[in-house]
């Protein structure tokens, strides 16, 4: 095979590509916990391995937030460490960066693993605690500094020529800024680029909505355009329950329906009150059949590409598309993208969305 996986990761794979799971077979799979889902606590282990832990992020949260709460400081750390909740604010997977002492990398692996996106550049405190952990610098100096800069106005519209990739040129840019004045200076010089919503993911949002608001027909454009509430009801529900009860449901059901989309979440996506989130651009694509590339010649749509070509192919536009937007690659150990994989690991004459739907109707049937 030539996608590079860990042995987990790859038997994950395999089962997907080879163990021809009907939708009703893939659901049981999953609702039985199979899928052996990557926590989080045993990923930070992995990258901080000394069993002092749960010391260090204590006496860092105590000593960079004075007056918190002992007990209530070390029930959050305990809960993560035990995989009861883990990590849901950014800052605070900063502050766990810096109290491990960890490297730019591994703080860019846990907030993909904990969040949508990796380390979001653009963003001016975000840029601003990156280079002061990369440098080796304190997390309050950062603040310190940080609070010392004028604040960013915020450059959140899509139409400032997203081909641009500004996020990428202020990453490269930061690579050659060595002294806390250079980097003053270059937060300055970029002060009018920073933002906090991430225009790549939108770039591809409005690409593949515009096709399920627009649908073509093979005579053509629909005459009649499709509402956001039409979309979402049509192509992106999927048979998800809507209501916001979870009482009975697994970890992986959970894991699942979080952060589903809806009408709601869409317009405000749209209208720029709100990020888009890496679930719904994998679910785009799987409802538009990756329509922004449909155009151009695929040796997989050959006769003779087999499940395999035809795969391999789908795995490597959706993590390009991943990548160019900030975001961790596909995890066969993330339950929703292994519900993806074995969406495009079908026939090719079956729609991945109605593959992908006949797993989610088996997986909440009750």
């Amino acid at each position: 095979m030539s996608i590079e996986l860990t042995h987990i990761s790859e038997q994950e794979f395999e089962n997907i590509l080879y163990g021809q799971m009907t939708p009703k077979m893939a659901a049981e799979y999953l609702k039985k916990e199979n899928v052996s889902v990557r926590s989080f606590s045993n990923t930070l282990k992995n990258i901080y391995p000394s069993e002092d832990i749960r010391g260090r992020l204590n006496n860092f949260y105590m000593i960079s937030q004075p007056g918190a709460n002992a007990s209530s400081v070390d029930k959050k750390i305990r809960n993560w460490l035990t995989d009861r909740n883990q990590p849901t604010d950014r800052e605070d997977l900063y502050r766990i960066a810096f109290a491990l002492e960890l490297h730019e990398g591994a703080l860019d692996y846990l907030l993909s693993l904990c969040s949508d996106y990796g380390i979001q550049y653009r963003d001016g405190k975000e840029l601003v605690l990156t280079w002061f952990l990369r440098s080796g610098y304190g997390y309050r100096e950062a603040l310190e500094v940080y609070g010392n800069l004028p604040e960013a106005p915020g450059l959140e519209s899509a139409e400032c020529n997203v081909t641009s990739r500004v996020t990428h040129e202020i990453h490269s840019g930061l690579q050659y800024i060595h002294t806390l004045p250079e980097l003053e200076n270059y937060y300055m010089k970029n002060l009018n680029r920073f933002g906090h919503l991430h225009l790549r993911s939108y770039h591809y949002f409005e690409r593949f909505l515009s096709q399920l608001v627009h649908p073509t027909t093979p005579l053509g454009d629909d005459p009649a355009d499709y509402s956001i509430d039409a979309v979402m009801k049509t192509y992106l529900s999927m048979s998800v329950p809507s209501d916001r009860c979870r009482r009975n449901f697994s970890l992986v059901q959970k894991l699942i329906k979080q952060n589903w989309p809806n009408a709601t979440a869409l317009k405000n996506i749209r209208s720029h009150n709100a990020d888009v989130p890496r679930k719904l651009l994998l679910i785009l694509y799987i409802a538009t059949e990756n329509c922004i590339m449909s155009d151009r010649y695929s040796e997989t749509d050959e006769e003779y590409a087999t499940i395999e070509d035809r795969v391999n192919d789908h795995w490597w536009a959706i993590n390009a598309m991943l990548n160019d937007c900030g975001m961790a690659g596909l995890d066969p150990r993330n339950a929703f993208d292994w519900l993806v994989l074995y969406a495009i690991a079908g026939d090719p004459e079956e729609a991945m969305s109605d593959r992908l739907e006949k797993v989610l109707e088996e997986l909440y049937n009750n």
